[in-house]
């Protein structure tokens, strides 16, 4: 809950202008201010399920963003919009890099800037900020932990089959180069139940298991898994637990802190709204010393975090535009937006499972075992056939997934999603059910 000093930090940061660059308009002056000036007027302490509700409050925050609403984006799951002022201040922090001579402007004004953005991350998600490394995406921030932990050939990496195809390819790689050994097993598909997913990570534990990667959020359907508990399950067997959070982070609301987990992965283009290409890393302090970088770093950083971030040349814009988007996301709440993406769920998920006994739904709609995220299938429609029409013909955007045992659509609208556009998909849905997919036209 913002409090009024917080407000005027955020305020204050946005129009006091930097050492040296005077010049230059202060962030977040356009009118997309205005949203966080309603935002952060707004009472924070009404109960969030009542906000969830509350159309009007939505639609302004809608405001904030330049999505194109001739088309309807329901994967936001893969990569989401930034808002408008997340845009103009990268711009802008682009546009200085390019107006001072660069080595200037990069290494001497912008990188320390970052040290700021590194403080504000730690403070909002309960940890240290010599914890926090900012980097491009969860696939980088995950395999500087899956490629920088130290393994002998025939160590075993546990895993469900469920976990991301990217972090999956990357052990796989080190079981063609370095001889270890992945071993995977299945989830239950809704899981309505933390103790057996604990039991089902135990069990699958041998002699050779040196490593646990689990997601926080399960990409596929949007499942959430109990990552405190297992973690403490694996820590009592001395087992660390890298946790591939780049679903659950700012989507929905608890501290890093909670979990208290060593490793934790993601991408901050996806449900903080901030540039796309950012990431975060969160390592243990005591951890930091024995995990690799994956670009080489000298040996006097070797207990510092700022190693992971040794990548050479690169723009500071995205990684100062963080603030931007944390700043976004504290305006609206943690508390507030967990509950408009469960509602949004709900919404279209609870009406097209009361029209068609033909729908199924893959993720449970308990709170506590997920959020913004769903996954359905239609009994006799191909998911992928089904994607591209509706993306073809309705300009309506979705995921197909295909797994080894079960397939469907990914659905993940986003708080400028509006509930009009949620009916214009069950709309689909609906018509395609009772007319089915039309044969796709021969173009020849």
């Amino acid at each position: 809950m913002p409090s009024m000093t917080t407000r005027r930090f955020f305020l204050g940061a946005m129009s006091a202008p930097l050492v040296g660059l005077a010049h230059r308009p202060a962030l977040g002056s356009s009118a997309h201010g205005s949203v966080i000036d309603f935002l952060l007027q707004s009472p924070h302490d009404l109960d969030p399920a009542a906000v969830a509700r509350d159309d009007d409050f939505w639609s302004e925050v809608g405001r904030a963003f330049t999505i194109d609403r001739s088309v309807v984006n329901l994967n936001n799951g893969g990569v989401s919009p930034s808002p408008g002022m997340v845009q103009e201040a990268m711009k802008q922090h682009l546009d200085f890099a390019n107006s001072q001579p660069p080595p200037v402007a990069l290494w001497r004004i912008q990188e320390p800037q970052k040290e700021t953005v590194r403080e504000r991350l730690a403070r909002q998600w309960g940890v240290d900020s010599e914890e926090i490394a900012i980097t491009r995406n969860s696939s980088e921030s995950l395999q500087i932990c899956q490629l920088g932990i130290d393994l002998a050939r025939g160590d075993e990496i546990l895993t469900t089959n469920q976990d991301y195809p990217r972090m999956l390819t990357t052990f796989r790689q080190r079981e063609r180069r370095e001889g270890v050994v992945l071993r995977t097993f299945s989830l239950p598909v809704p899981c309505e139940d933390d103790v057996e997913v604990v039991r089902l990570f135990e069990e699958n534990i041998t002699p050779r298991t040196k490593v646990i990667l689990m997601c926080h959020m399960i990409n596929l359907t949007g499942q959430i898994l109990p990552v405190k508990q297992v973690v403490a399950m694996a820590r009592a067997k001395g087992i660390p637990v890298i946790v591939d959070g780049a679903h659950a982070l700012a989507h929905f609301d608890f501290k890093l802190s909670d979990l208290d987990c060593d490793y934790y992965g993601v991408s901050l283009h996806k449900w903080l709204f901030a540039p796309h290409g950012t990431g975060l890393l969160y390592v243990r302090r005591e951890k930091i010393r024995d995990l690799w970088p994956l670009m080489a770093a000298e040996a006097e950083l070797d207990d510092d975090i700022r190693k992971f971030e040794e990548i050479g040349t690169h723009p500071a814009a995205n990684f100062l535009a963080i603030a931007e988007a944390l700043t976004f996301h504290q305006a609206i709440g943690g508390a507030r937006k967990e509950a408009r993406l469960r509602y949004l769920r709900d919404y279209w998920a609870t009406r097209l499972l009361e029209f068609s006994d033909r729908v199924l739904l893959h993720t449970s709609l308990r709170p506590g075992f997920s959020c913004g995220i769903a996954n359905v299938s239609i009994e006799g429609l191909d998911p992928v056939a089904l994607s591209d029409w509706l993306w073809e013909k309705k300009k309506i955007l979705t995921t197909a997934i295909e797994h080894d045992e079960f397939s469907g659509l990914r659905v993940s609208p986003s708080v400028y999603s509006t509930l009009e556009e949620l009916d214009r998909f069950c709309d689909a849905i609906e018509w395609v059910i009772g007319n089915g997919l039309p044969e796709p036209v021969d173009a020849g």
